[in-house]
């Protein structure tokens, strides 16, 4: 665990509305998880946000899951609180609160 590495992760998910890491780029996913997070955060009208493709950073890649104590990737941060991966947010996106926790970021 890289404590310099934890402190940019908690720098980013906390001086940004948006988080998203993941694999690979909104244009450009990686696995197809990070693909519907990318897609989710469209569909909700998200178009300002922060990617960070983990497979191109190896600190976040190595670090994030001590940061959160989420093993898996994407990890969706919303004003600096994970929400969670694309099975998390696919639901949330279902039952409209997906869309509710944007617009109250955006808000804010």
């Amino acid at each position: 665990m890289d404590q310099n590495a934890l402190d940019k992760i908690k720098q980013t998910v906390t001086t940004n509305n948006i988080v998203l890491y993941m694999k690979g780029t909104p244009q450009f996913p990686q696995c197809r998880f990070s693909g519907l997070a990318a897609q989710l955060l469209k569909d909700c009208g998200v178009k300002d946000y922060v990617a960070v493709n983990v497979m191109a950073d190896k600190e976040a890649y190595d670090n994030l899951k001590f940061y959160a104590d989420w093993p898996t990737f994407p990890q969706l941060y919303i004003k600096g609180e994970l929400i969670g991966g694309s099975d998390i947010m696919k639901d949330l996106f279902e039952k409209g609160e997906l869309k509710k926790l944007i617009t109250n970021a955006s808000a804010s």
